[in-house]
Order: C-alpha cells, then structure tokens, then sequence
C-alpha cells in the first residue's frame, strides 16, 4: 500500500481552528491521505465541508479516565456527527492497577457504540511495561477491536519500532496496528510499517510523503 493512504492527518490542538481543521481537510484530499483524524467537535463541520472525507475522531482523549458511559456517549455522538473511525484511550490506571476486567468492558462498551464502524484502541505505549503492552493488546483483542494504537500524542513519548514490532507479535496478523506519535518524516514512518504497522497517525504527514 502507498505510505499516503496508510496516513491519517492529524490535528488534536486545544487551540485548532476551524481554519486549521478546513487546511487539515483540504490537505488530505490533495495527498490522498486515508483520513483526517480530529477532535469531534469538529466532526460534523467536516461532514458538511466535505462529506467524502473519512473522518477518524478521539475519545476519551487524551487521558483515557473517563466514566465507560461518558466514552460509549461520545462515541455515538460522533458517529452520529459523521465519524467512522473512532480512536479511543483505554483506561491506564486500571490497566496499571491489573483491573482488567474494567478494561476489557471499557473497550467493550465503546465497540458496541461503535456498531459497525472501526475501533482503534490507544494503549500509550510510553506508560506501560513490555508486559502491560502485551496485556493492554490482547484485551483489545479479546473486546473485539479492530486497531490497537501506540500513543495520543500527548503523554511522555510516543511511538517507537520496538513497540510496534511488540504489538503486531502479539495480535498477528488480523488486527490492525497504528503508529502514532513523533513520527516526522519518510524514513521513521517506514520503519514503522517494517515493524508492522498498517496506519500512521500524524501531523507531518506532508512531510512524511515528500519525495
């Protein structure tokens, strides 16, 4: 697959405006990029400007700490704005406290919001041990996700190959696996793919295609 259509552009900023977002738009209809991804306030803006476009959105962003019932509402609410692809945070503290079962439903709960459309399931990689990442991933697994996702973004780092190569061993070759976070150019985003990745998350995505 072209490294363009495994992109989905990127802009999560507190201070992003509605010019920014409709820049963010344009941008990935000139590069072909898979999908924008952006918080969902925006989603149905988008909709509206450019009801081709696929729109990938954020939820429980960026801590993961919200009530399951919050993300499950907000993830409706997106998809009923236009999304498709949701990218959710999963719950790090409980993960961390071995709370697993609150995890599993947690991600359950916002799949069954989802219907049809495309879960993501953000681990933040940077927060947790070679072992809870495995954890983190066959939990996702086992709710039913079709992604799991290193990063937001917006913790202490964000994705790294080792990780990504950790990730696709554990899930194989059926789930998807997103690398998102401090990639800025052609040769980090490759490196990921080789690691086994399917779908980048960034902000430098022009950057990432040049020539």
């Amino acid at each position: 697959m072209q490294l363009n259509k495994m992109i989905d552009h990127t802009n999560l900023k507190a201070d992003a405006t509605w010019d920014d977002i409709k820049k963010l738009v344009d941008e990935a209809i000139e590069h072909d990029f898979f999908s924008v991804c952006v918080n969902s306030s925006f989603v149905k803006d988008i909709k509206d400007y450019k009801p081709d476009v696929t729109i990938a959105t954020v939820v429980g962003f960026p801590l993961g700490a919200m009530a399951t019932r919050a993300k499950a509402y907000e993830t409706a609410c997106a998809i009923e704005d236009g999304a498709t692809e949701i990218d959710m945070v999963i719950e790090i503290g409980r993960l961390k406290s071995r709370d697993y079962d609150y995890v599993l439903e947690d991600i359950k709960e916002v799949k069954k919001a989802c219907g049809d459309n495309l879960l993501k399931v953000i681990i933040e990689t940077c927060l947790l041990t070679d072992e809870e990442i495995v954890k983190a991933c066959k939990l996702a697994v086992e709710a039913g996700a079709d992604f799991v996702k290193t990063s937001t973004g917006f913790s202490t780092g964000g994705a790294t190959v080792e990780d990504i190569a950790l990730m696709r061993k554990t899930v194989g070759q059926d789930l998807g696996v997103k690398a998102s976070g401090g990639i800025h150019n052609k040769e980090e985003a490759m490196a990921m793919v080789e690691a086994g990745a399917t779908r980048i998350g960034a902000s430098k995505s022009i950057d990432i295609c040049a020539e």
